[in-house]
């Protein structure tokens, strides 16, 4: 079984299993997931959805436009990065 290591969280696991049908094990499961899901940088996201919308087939000029506009979009929105600053972030 998947612990969740902070009373925070353990609290949230609790509300999860009394207010869905999960058992505490996929709740803990699904926190954690959400926590990485928030974890991410910018620079870890345009790295991922580069990659995700690449395989999909987009051109790089397609993959940043929408890059840019999913940005500001996250959690925490970064600040507003720019063509080349992303291809930065993509290709060092």
């Amino acid at each position: 079984m998947l612990e969740v290591r902070s009373p925070a969280h353990d609290d949230l696991v609790d509300h999860l299993v009394r207010t869905t049908p999960l058992q505490r094990g996929e709740a803990a499961r699904v926190v954690l997931d959400v926590l990485a899901y928030f974890d991410e940088t910018a620079a870890e996201f345009v790295r991922r959805r580069h990659r995700e919308l690449q395989s999909a087939g987009l051109t790089n000029a397609e993959i940043f436009e929408r890059v840019r506009a999913e940005l500001p979009h996250r959690a925490v929105a970064p600040p507003d990065l720019s063509e080349r600053q992303l291809r930065r972030l993509v290709y060092g």
